[in-house]
């Protein structure tokens, strides 16, 4: 069964910090790119940051440097480790395994599924 498992999310206060965890079957999973994704209420679903098959990270511009992306390619799973979160990180979050172009926002090997939903109050 091809699918997904996010979790992780939460509510915490500014400044706070969440690692988000995303378990993946049906799929081999090391030869993909992973990637944590997310959209906050009437916005676009934006890039957190996808990592390579080897390893190599890339991240959205308002990141700046307070996430970490990871991966266990052992375990089928992605994570997300989320640092000195801000109000505007407020959203859902969900993982996927992005087809072609690594940082596309329109293909991906799975359907988009429930995510988990991350608040940040102030």
């Amino acid at each position: 069964q091809v699918q997904l498992v996010e979790s992780g999310g939460g509510s915490v206060e500014v400044g706070g910090s969440l690692r988000l965890s995303c378990v993946a079957s049906g799929i081999t999973f090391s030869d993909r790119a992973m990637g944590w994704y997310r959209q906050a209420p009437g916005k676009q679903r934006e890039l957190v940051a996808v990592i390579a098959s080897e390893g190599r990270a890339h991240y959205g511009d308002f990141v700046e440097g307070r996430f970490s992306i990871s991966r266990d390619n052992a375990k089928k799973s992605v994570y997300l480790q989320m640092n000195t979160l801000k109000p505007e990180d407020t959203a859902v979050y969900y993982c996927n395994a992005p087809v072609g172009r690594i940082k596309t926002l329109s293909n991906f090997v799975f359907s988009w599924g429930q995510g988990t939903q991350v608040a940040v109050s102030s």
